[in-house]
């Protein structure tokens, strides 16, 4: 499935808020019965009024409204699959989850800021393959390669540094997992690397340097900044306090551009720092357009069918009944008396 107006979501947040105008004009209502005289006296006076029956019209609009909404989206379904042919790059990102990815030196976390990085990045992409691995002590694979963007953000949204139960972090672990992506063929395979640089292995530049020989290109993204800061441990969104070393010392971390520096140098990449997401985005933007596409298979969904029809019937037909099947009964009650007023 496809939104061929994703823009138009945002007015479904009109939906509550025509929820609150109701309830706000019910309080009301209420209230100047209480001044007008006895609440219930006013209540035998009105018999016909009903409870019920405004929920149930706001209901029904707020129903149709929906319906309009999701008709301005246009949502779009394939009706078969297809293997096209694209030319693009195979791109793995390897995440930084460990415990030192908590660190706040960065806003919102080093972790926060790394996914916005990644998905900001994805944006960008058009034809390319990518894949996600996350790290810390140990590598784990998140998503292996696809074409399906929406998918891959989903696993990104997902990452936490709960992932990879190792403590530490191995920079080697990382480059060696993510070379196992990518396939025999000639393709162009670039590994986008993003971390604060604390290895705690001595094997990363050997790793890069075998990725070199495959044929990998390494971009380094660092993230946090030299001066660094503590680790807080939160629990369910609760500070319980910092990360302590063996010593009960508070742990300080910092950014280490030097390492990050030497893996990308290995394989003739690159380092960006990612303080700056538009500097970051900018030199990745420029480094792949500066490597070679290759050709590649893809499956995917096609013939995409525009279904905007049906939620825009089912809007006019609930519309239809808040108007028309809606009404108070007594007016139809008086219209037949009316009626059997004049043929008598």
């Amino acid at each position: 499935m496809e939104l061929d107006e994703k823009k138009y979501l945002y007015l479904l947040f009109l939906l509550p808020l025509l929820v609150l105008v109701f309830l706000f004009n019910q309080y009301w209502k209420r209230k100047k019965q209480r001044e007008f005289g006895d609440l219930e006296l006013v209540q035998r006076l009105s018999p016909d009024s009903s409870v019920f029956k405004p929920i149930l019209k706001l209901g029904v609009l707020l129903l149709a409204l929906a319906g309009l909404i999701l008709g301005l989206v246009n949502p779009k379904v394939g009706t078969k699959m297809e293997t096209v042919k694209r030319e693009g790059i195979d791109i793995v990102f390897a995440i930084d989850v460990s415990k030192s990815m908590l660190c706040e030196d960065v806003a919102p976390s080093r972790l926060e800021k790394s996914k916005q990085l990644v998905s900001q990045i994805i944006n960008q992409l058009g034809n390319d393959r990518i894949g996600i691995v996350a790290y810390a002590g140990s590598s784990f694979p998140v998503l292996p390669i696809t074409t399906d963007y929406s998918v891959a953000k989903m696993f990104l949204q997902s990452m936490n540094t709960d992932m990879v139960s190792s403590v530490g972090t191995s920079l080697d672990e990382a480059i060696r997992l993510s070379a196992t992506y990518f396939d025999d063929k000639k393709t162009s395979k670039l590994l986008i690397l993003v971390s604060d640089g604390e290895d705690h292995s001595e094997g990363a530049e050997a790793a890069a340097e075998e990725a070199n020989k495959l044929g990998i290109k390494i971009i380094t993204i660092g993230v946090g900044t030299p001066n660094g800061g503590t680790i807080p441990l939160r629990r369910n969104g609760v500070m319980e306090g910092l990360k302590r070393d063996s010593n009960n010392e508070v742990v300080i971390t910092k950014l280490n551009s030097e390492s990050l520096t030497a893996i990308a140098k290995a394989t003739k990449g690159g380092y960006a720092n990612g303080a700056n997401t538009k500097e970051v985005i900018d030199y990745v933007k420029n480094a792949l357009n500066n490597i070679e596409k290759t050709e590649f298979e893809a499956t995917q969904m096609a013939d995409f069918q525009s279904q905007f029809q049906w939620f825009l019937g089912f809007a006019f037909v609930l519309l239809f009944a808040d108007v028309f099947l809606l009404e108070r009964k007594t007016k139809w009650v008086n219209k037949l008396n009316l009626f059997n007023e004049k043929e008598q």
